[in-house]
């Protein structure tokens, strides 16, 4: 799998662009890898994780052809995660030379909601609807989707995916504070030859952060998965989904888990697993 980070920040952005703090203010001096836009990822150019509203500018800045991509999975319908209006630019008349529909994928809210947001338009031949049922797996193209519950937003069955293809294994974990019990219990045999964690925070002081993951909890999840064999010697872990509360500054993040083995995730990063 070729996995593209398109974007690695928490829902405002880093910097905020509305933001004078001093994290903010550091990362416009800085520049490079400490922008950072709202957080998607595509795999091997034709699944799309997530839609927020920086994916257009991701597209030009990583020139990326959106009309190649085929599936659109949605984690949850948070706004920094899911802007389906901005799909209305794939209608007939607004994109030429696309001959296959685009598959979206997601919970109850997230199909609802983006077949309201299309209007007239979702019955046409460029959108195809998928309700995700947790712990179901499903098969999109040469790949197997398993759709888990994600510890987050108490009021919606936020997900997270684990993504099988040629004996690889990729595991989803944002957004997420500590696992769903469920989502530990199916986990349990399984391996991970790559994980993308969410690390909100950099240090809170608690190693089960619930909603989002912080510094600490990584490491947590880290232990364990290492103790039940989940993770193999050659397997990796990144993180991404930072906010401008945290403080930190890539090189902060990188510090803090540099000795641990675990890679930063930033803007533009591709990884072959």
């Amino acid at each position: 799998m070729k996995i593209h980070f398109l974007g690695t920040a928490a829902a405002e952005g880093f910097p905020n662009p509305f933001c004078r703090c001093e994290a903010c203010r550091k990362a416009k001096s800085l520049g490079g890898k400490n922008i950072r836009t709202r957080s998607s990822i595509l795999i091997d150019d034709v699944i799309k994780v997530d839609y927020s509203a920086d994916s257009h500018m991701q597209a030009l800045r990583d020139q990326i052809d959106l009309g190649a991509v085929e599936h659109l999975l949605f984690t949850h319908t948070h706004y920094d995660h899911f802007q389906p209006t901005d799909l209305y630019n794939r209608i007939e008349g607004f994109a030429h030379g696309i001959d296959h529909p685009l598959h979206i994928y997601g919970n109850d809210a997230a199909i609802c909601q983006s077949r309201t947001a299309l209007g007239s338009v979702a019955g046409s031949k460029r959108f195809a609807f998928h309700l995700f049922r947790p712990f179901e797996t499903i098969s999109i193209g040469d790949m197997q989707i398993t759709p888990l519950l994600a510890n987050h937003d108490q009021l919606e069955n936020c997900l997270l995916f684990y993504i099988e293809k040629g004996g690889k294994a990729l595991f989803y974990g944002n957004d997420t504070g500590w696992l769903h019990d469920d989502t530990w219990a199916w986990l349990q045999g399984k391996a991970i030859d790559m994980a993308i964690l969410d690390c909100t925070h950099s240090f809170t002081k608690n190693d089960r952060n619930p909603n989002h993951m912080g510094i600490e909890t990584v490491l947590e999840v880290q232990r364990i998965w290492k103790e039940e064999g989940t993770l193999g010697g050659d397997s990796q872990i990144y993180v991404t989904h930072f906010t401008h509360n945290s403080g930190f500054m890539h090189n902060d993040f990188e510090n803090a888990f540099n000795s641990y083995g675990i890679k930063v995730a930033y803007d533009g990063l591709i990884v072959d697993l």
